[in-house]
This record gives structure tokens, C-alpha cells and sequence, in this order.
């Protein structure tokens, strides 16, 4: 008879039952664990429910009376209505399968363990999980949230026209995206500004890597004295603080009274060169500046590398007849770039989004005619602009969640290249 029910006990019967959680595991004879999952279900429905009607009521209207409704309140009450969601669905799920496989131990013939045994081996399991908890906790109201309010302001007509909470702000889908790819003002702009990102991202990061390799090979020549001495006035950049470097190298490069024009250009040239109110010129100064203040950090990244080779390598090669530069190719770069590839990419994410240059150095400028942005603009600082002197706080959304789309589609596709995301035991 105990055998017949045994095979008897259903295990998709278990799963149904468990849709209301904690029904599943009564029917598998778990009644301490079924009685608290019901539980915390029905204590998270009692305190979360009015967040949750509210929530959900705000992000699809917005609101329905100005000056009464804040669509901006009730955009935000919508996310953690929806992260609370996220978690509810973690925990449904969870009660789901803990269901199912209890009832297949059953149905199986095996012993079940008992709650205690249950959650010491839980405890075992989720330990990691538990001391990273707090963490991703905060992250999730920290970062996620800010970032899903972000990305939801893409999908609304939030200017300063009709700021809440005198007006409401309505869902308008995808037209901010469109506007920046139809309207020929915003089109012009937003072009211009992503090809001079890009070119900025990799001619300067690229010329702060180049100088630093060059330089770290230089001075870790055998034939180099005062070794010690070399590296440390080379990593004398990376101590100052970049803003005063940045605000230092502005006043230089100044088109009147800059000491590059004034007691450089003009004594051997008889002119000077508009730095400051020229784009071209303008974007050359930035790259100077960037390769200067970057290379420090990542000289000091390559010497490191460069002490770690092993010299008999390097002797072996020399007795095989192999030139310098072949020494160079197939010894000294490929242990560079396997070492340091994921920071070396950090350092292109980082001058993607290299506000603080751009800005201390001219804002932006100067100023392009038919755009809105100026001809040094990043689309960082160009949502900058848009955020705090223009007001439109959706549409630097929407160029918001492109570059930060970009961002991570190119991080992504680097680091897939490399050792540095792959699994312990699958190198």
C-alpha cells in the first residue's frame, strides 16, 4: 500500500498546487515550510499591496490631474513596484520548483529531508549569496532603479514646457528616437556628436596606450640607467589631480595670453593658432591633453608586465637570430596584451564617457552653427547640456540609453575575447 501511494503522489499535481505558494509543499507533506511560504505570501500582498495598485495605476496613466498628480513620483513609485514584482516572481518561482522536486523525491521512493537538514544545506549552498546579498541590494535601489527611470524618461515628452508637476507627462514610445534621426537639427547634432565621439574615444586612447608602450619598453631597456628615477618623473602626471592639469593646460593653450601661442607660435611663426575657437584645433588640443594625463597609468600597467617576462626568452630568441622587432611581436606585445586587455578596454569605456575633460577644458565648445551642441561636445556632455541648460530631459534620456547601449555592446563583445569572464575551469 505505501508503495501504490508512493507512486501514486503526482508530481505535476504538486506543481499546480504550488501556484498558490505553500499549497505544494502541504500536499508533499512539508507543513512547517508550506505554512510559512503561505505566509510571507500573504504578508507580502498585505504590506505591498497598495505600492503595487498605485504603482502600477501610475506607470501606465502618469497621472490624470495636474498639479494634484506627479508624474515623476508616480513614474518612480512604477519601478519599485516593479522591482518588488521581480522579486516576488524570484520567490514564486523558487516555491515552484522546491514543489516539483520534492515530489519527485517522493514519487521516487526517496527520504525527504527535513526542514533543519533543509535549510543547513541551503545555508551551505547560499552562503556566498548571503554575504553578497546586502550588496546587490543596494545596487539594485542605487543604480538599477536610477537607470530604469532613465531609460523609462526616453519614452516620454519631458521638457521644460511641461514639467510636472503643473503638467503631466505622457508616453510617447519610441518619437524622442526618431526625432533624433528625422528632425534635421537634432539629426545634424546627434551625428556630428557620435562620429567626434568615437574619434576622440580611439585616437586618444589609442595614442595614450601607443606612448606608454613605447615608453615602458624604452625605459626597461637593460642599456637604461637610473631606471627607478625615469619611471617615477613619467608617473608624475598620474599624481597631480586631472582637473587642475586640465584647467592648467586650458590657460596655455588660451588663443591671447596662452604661453603655447604667445612665447611658442608666434615668436617662430608670427601667428598663433586659435585654439579655443577653432573645432579642429580645438579637438587636437583635447587629444594632446588626454594622451598626457593617460599614459601615466598605463605605463605603470606595462611596466609591470615587462618585469614578468622572463629574459632567457629573449636570449633564446636572440641565439635563434630573431630581430627586435620580431622580439617585440612575438614576445614583448602579445604578454602586454594578454595581461592588461580588459584594462586596457576600460580605458576606451572610460574616454567614451570622458566628461570632465571636455567640459573643464571648454565646455564643449565652440559653438558649431545649426547645431545644438558645441564642436568638442561627447554625448556625454552634450546630455549635460541638454539636462541642465536646455531642459530636455527626455530626449538626453533617449541619447542616454544609446550611449550607455554602446557602452555595453562594446565592452561585451571585447571582453568575450578575452580569459577574463570565462569560467573557473573552462580557461
Amino acid at each position: 500500500m505505501e508503495s501504490s501511494g508512493i507512486r501514486a503522489h503526482s508530481t505535476k499535481l504538486a506543481t499546480i498546487l504550488s501556484i498558490v505558494p505553500g499549497l505544494g509543499q502541504l500536499y508533499n507533506r512539508r507543513y512547517i515550510k508550506g505554512s510559512i511560504f503561505l505566509l510571507l505570501s500573504a504578508a507580502f500582498f498585505i504590506v505591498f499591496y497598495d505600492i503595487l495598485n498605485i504603482g502600477y495605476w501610475g506607470l501606465f496613466t502618469l497621472g490624470e490631474i495636474p498639479t494634484v498628480d506627479d508624474s515623476r513620483v508616480l513614474l518612480s513609485q512604477g519601478i519599485i513596484a516593479l522591482i518588488l514584482t521581480s522579486f516576488a516572481l524570484t520567490f514564486y518561482v523558487a516555491n515552484m520548483i522546491d514543489a516539483r522536486n520534492d515530489a519527485k523525491k517522493i514519487q521516487e521512493g526517496l527520504q525527504i529531508t527535513s526542514l533543519k537538514e533543509s535549510f543547513v544545506n541551503a545555508w551551505d549552498t547560499a552562503f556566498p549569496y548571503i554575504l553578497t546579498g546586502p550588496g546587490l541590494f543596494l545596487l539594485v535601489f542605487v543604480v538599477i532603479f536610477p537607470l530604469l527611470f532613465m531609460a523609462f524618461l526616453a519614452f516620454t515628452n519631458y521638457t521644460l514646457m511641461n514639467s510636472p508637476p503643473k503638467n503631466l507627462l505622457d508616453w510617447v514610445g519610441f518619437d524622442n528616437f526618431k526625432a533624433l534621426l528625422t528632425i534635421p537639427i537634432w539629426r545634424n547634432t546627434f551625428l556630428s556628436v557620435l562620429s567626434w565621439t568615437l574619434v576622440w574615444t580611439f585616437v586618444a586612447t589609442t595614442l595614450q596606450i601607443a606612448l606608454a608602450m613605447y615608453l615602458a619598453i624604452i625605459v626597461n631597456d637593460p642599456r637604461v640607467k637610473m631606471k627607478k628615477l625615469i619611471r617615477t618623473v613619467l608617473i608624475l602626471p598620474w599624481a597631480v589631480p586631472g582637473f587642475v592639469t586640465i584647467l592648467i593646460f586650458t590657460a596655455l593653450f588660451n588663443d591671447n595670453f596662452g604661453a603655447i601661442n604667445r612665447d611658442i607660435l608666434i615668436p617662430l611663426f608670427g601667428s598663433g593658432v586659435p585654439w579655443l575657437s577653432d573645432p579642429f584645433w580645438t579637438r587636437v588640443a583635447l587629444i594632446g591633453i588626454q594622451t598626457w594625463l593617460g599614459f601615466p597609468f598605463v605605463f605603470a600597467l606595462f611596466t609591470g608586465v615587462l618585469q614578468s617576462i622572463s629574459k632567457e626568452w629573449y636570449e633564446a630568441a636572440d641565439m635563434d637570430g630573431a630581430s627586435r622587432f620580431q622580439m617585440f611581436k612575438f614576445i614583448t606585445f602579445p604578454h602586454l596584451m594578454f595581461a592588461t586587455a580588459p584594462l586596457l578596454i576600460m580605458q576606451y569605456a572610460g574616454n567614451f564617457n570622458n566628461f570632465n575633460i571636455i567640459y573643464l577644458f571648454n565646455q564643449g565648445g565652440p559653438a558649431v552653427k545649426g547645431q545644438n551642441a558645441g564642436g568638442t561636445d561627447i554625448l556625454i556632455s552634450w546630455v549635460y547640456d541638454l539636462t541642465f541648460e536646455s531642459s530636455q530631459f527626455s530626449i538626453a534620456a533617449a541619447i542616454s540609453l544609446i550611449l550607455g547601449l554602446i557602452v555595453a555592446i562594446f565592452a561585451f563583445l571585447q571582453f568575450r575575447k578575452t580569459t577574463s569572464f570565462k569560467e573557473e575551469g573552462k580557461m
